[in-house]
């Protein structure tokens, strides 16, 4: 959700969310129930420069609160461009509808003791001193100044899947589990509260697609397929591949660990309870749903891997 040189003006945002809903509204119009996740980094991030410089003035909001507005931001932007596109193919049986929503993790998983995610901008050493009088944890990262580690701990359910159902049944298209969920514990007595941490979006994407009974799970990204070889005169796409296959090459190091690793783990975890994941480019999204592109991963074979030869990128 930003420009091609990774700008996150409003203007960029809307612009990028328009031509992403124009590929979303073909698999609508053709007759296929949509429930869509979406990333929020760069909108997290803007939200934490603010916090950053406004934090003498108006006390930084905790890190789930900023989840959940940008869920409402991106959410609405979401909502106005699907229903504009599906208003031009004359398609009103399916008027989108956004929740926001947790996911709740499990406030023993070891990710909190050691947390691995770095947020935000890289800031000097005395700002990031002043930042963590206020709680947060910085870590110094060399040349480029210190930045703020948060925990990412595993997403285990999608809290509010259930009303995610029942608006699919009620026949709208749902924006659920924006930026992997508003991430939440509960505590002995069953009451929840927000966490200071990040959720992965694509394994969020993987636990709201199992608990929605979904046959799908499609994950959209900036290219065609998974690469193996990436960056290298080597480079080969996959085509269909099994689980097994997948976790193979992903134990190799075959992917990067913030970017495809992720997907990849997501297309494994949902795949292997017997659904279909396919991970592909956005504007592919209509032939890969019919078989014709992306990586297709599945529990049992129906295909070989593909490896076909593609220039360095």
């Amino acid at each position: 959700m930003t420009s091609p040189d990774g700008r996150a003006r409003p203007e960029d945002q809307r612009t990028a969310i328009t031509l992403a809903m124009e590929a979303v509204a073909d698999v609508v119009a053709g007759g296929t129930q949509v429930v869509l996740t979406h990333g929020n980094g760069p909108q997290v991030g803007n939200l934490l420069v603010k916090n950053e410089l406004a934090a003498d003035v108006v006390p930084p909001v905790p890190l789930d609160w900023c989840g959940a507005q940008t869920q409402g931001t991106i959410g609405v932007l979401i909502m106005n461009a699907l229903e504009a596109a599906l208003a031009r193919r004359g398609v009103a049986r399916s008027r989108p509808a956004v929740l926001v929503s947790r996911t709740l993790v499990d406030p023993a998983d070891p990710r909190f003791a050691a947390p691995t995610k770095p947020i935000g901008r890289y800031l000097p050493g005395a700002e990031a001193e002043r930042l963590m009088t206020l709680g947060q944890n910085w870590r110094d990262q060399g040349e480029r100044g210190w930045r703020r580690i948060v925990a990412s701990p595993e997403p285990v359910e999608c809290l509010d899947a259930a009303a995610a159902a029942a608006l699919v049944d009620a026949g709208f298209t749902v924006v659920c589990a924006g930026g992997g969920g508003v991430p939440v514990v509960r505590d002995a007595e069953g009451a929840l509260s927000g966490v200071e941490a990040v959720i992965d979006k694509d394994l969020t994407a993987a636990v709201l697609a199992r608990q929605l009974g979904a046959d799908t799970l499609l994950i959209a990204t900036d290219v065609g397929a998974v690469m193996t070889r990436w960056g290298t005169p080597h480079a080969a796409s996959l085509g269909a591949v099994t689980v097994a296959e997948l976790a193979k090459l992903a134990r190799r190091g075959e992917f990067g660990s913030g970017s495809m690793a992720p997907k990849v783990e997501a297309a494994c975890r949902f795949a292997a309870g017997g659904g279909r994941a396919i991970i592909t480019h956005l504007g592919q999204i209509g032939q890969a749903l019919a078989g014709r592109a992306g990586t297709v991963v599945t529990l049992g074979r129906t295909g070989a891997v593909l490896a076909q030869d593609a220039p360095a990128t």
